[in-house]
């Protein structure tokens, strides 16, 4: 990566899990940052071999043992998506030597049969994280600050000029377009889907047909946000149900969306069962959904969905990048009460609605007070996230909060 580094929350978590464990698994999509992470913090004393030329992959298919011989540890192995029967070996190589953590360093892109292979290979000697494209917090170089509902005191938000706020929305978060603001974020979305489609989605086997499947990308943008509803999806596109089901798979194990599940409390009301999915990152996002001006995407049909596809972002990433798994829901009732995220903490259920208006009203609080009546005292408070800066008491156990100061 050209200019200058930005610092990532996951570095103490990722230093922790090298010094207790003989190997190391960093998962996520393309271009996360995984090989500039792993480099920068243990290039110094661990080699680094990558696996995607097709000799060196060949060299590791051909004779594993020579090759890891080769290749001793401590050493990062870059993309072993390529050369996954390597792990098998890896794991013979750390039995010989079990006591020596950070042994082995892996990466790879792709998380459907990678994960299967680590848990098959390496169970209990491997700690297995994951890094996503860069969250707000990193960004702005304060990585380690805290989610709004852990701190004790509120936090001042840098006022974020409506332009500014939404420009950013449309680059997303992907270090090459934070570390070069110079880059054309359109084409760099471009060319992103072309390599994705080229390379991780034609080596899993659920899809066929390229073309079909970069349709099904840009039909799933514009529903981001909704109730996932496959057999329209499938009608849309003319293609079976069970097709539709198989390529969402595929992108949410290369990382590319999340599938958020409704959060059942048994209030013994009725509630909706589809899940709804929303795309990893916001500027992919808006990148599928042919959006290239701020001014557009905040007024146009997709604003709310963008909004909230970037405070859904920001509280994944914040969370996985400490190495917890975010437990993360929305709420519907039957009645279509609705709240767009309740999310599980330590001090009870914290549900969350956004806003695409800068200027909030105690209204704009109701499906929290029907949640919070319902799920009863194991709710904490509740906020209502929106673009403004303003910060301010709705009443009931909701507060206004600027996107800024998440």
């Amino acid at each position: 990566m050209h200019g200058s580094y930005i610092r990532r929350s996951l570095e103490p978590v990722l230093r922790k899990a090298a010094s207790e464990f003989p190997a190391v698994v960093l998962t996520g999509p393309r271009q996360s940052g995984k090989t500039t992470l792993l480099r920068r913090l243990f290039g110094r004393r661990c080699r680094y071999v990558s696996l995607e030329p097709p000799d060196v992959r060949a060299s590791a298919a051909e004779d594993p043992r020579g090759f890891l011989k080769l290749h001793a540890p401590p050493v990062i192995l870059d993309e072993v998506q390529y050369a996954p029967d390597l792990l098998a070996y890896v794991k013979e190589f750390i039995d010989a030597d079990r006591g020596r953590s950070g042994q082995y360093l892996l990466t790879g892109s792709q998380n459907l049969s990678l994960a299967e292979n680590v848990t098959e290979s390496l169970a209990g000697r491997a700690a297995l994280l994951r890094l996503l494209p860069l969250s707000r917090r990193e960004a702005e170089g304060r990585p380690r600050s805290s989610l709004a509902w852990e701190r004790r005191r509120p936090m001042k938000p840098s006022p974020h000029a409506f332009t500014r706020l939404w420009s950013g929305f449309l680059r997303g978060g992907y270090p090459e377009l934070a570390v070069r603001p110079d880059r054309d974020a359109a084409l760099w979305h471009a060319s992103y889907v072309q390599t994705y489609l080229e390379r991780d989605v034609r080596t899993l086997r659920q899809v066929g047909d390229l073309t079909e499947y970069s349709s099904f990308l840009r039909v799933l943008a514009a529903r981001s946000a909704q109730l996932l509803n496959v057999s329209d999806i499938a009608r849309d596109l003319g293609v079976a149900v069970n097709t539709i089901k198989a390529w969402l798979s595929v992108l949410e194990a290369t990382y590319q969306v999340i599938v958020l599940r409704p959060y059942f409390a048994n209030v013994g009301k009725r509630f909706v069962k589809s899940p709804k999915v929303y795309f990893t990152d916001v500027g992919m996002l808006c990148h599928l959904a042919g959006l290239k001006d701020p001014e557009h995407a905040a007024s146009g049909p997709m604003g709310g969905a963008i909004m909230e596809t970037a405070v859904l972002s920001e509280i994944v990433r914040t969370l996985t990048h400490r190495g917890t798994e975010p437990r993360i829901y929305f709420w519907r009732t039957s009645a279509g009460v609705e709240v767009d995220f309740v999310l599980e903490t330590a001090g009870g259920l914290v549900p969350i609605e956004v806003k695409l208006s800068a200027t909030p009203r105690p209204a704009m609080a109701r499906s929290i007070a029907t949640f919070r009546s319902d799920v009863g005292s194991a709710a904490a408070e509740g906020y209502v996230v929106h673009p403004g800066d303003t910060r301010a008491p709705l009443g009931g156990g909701v507060t206004a909060l600027p996107f800024a100061a998440l």
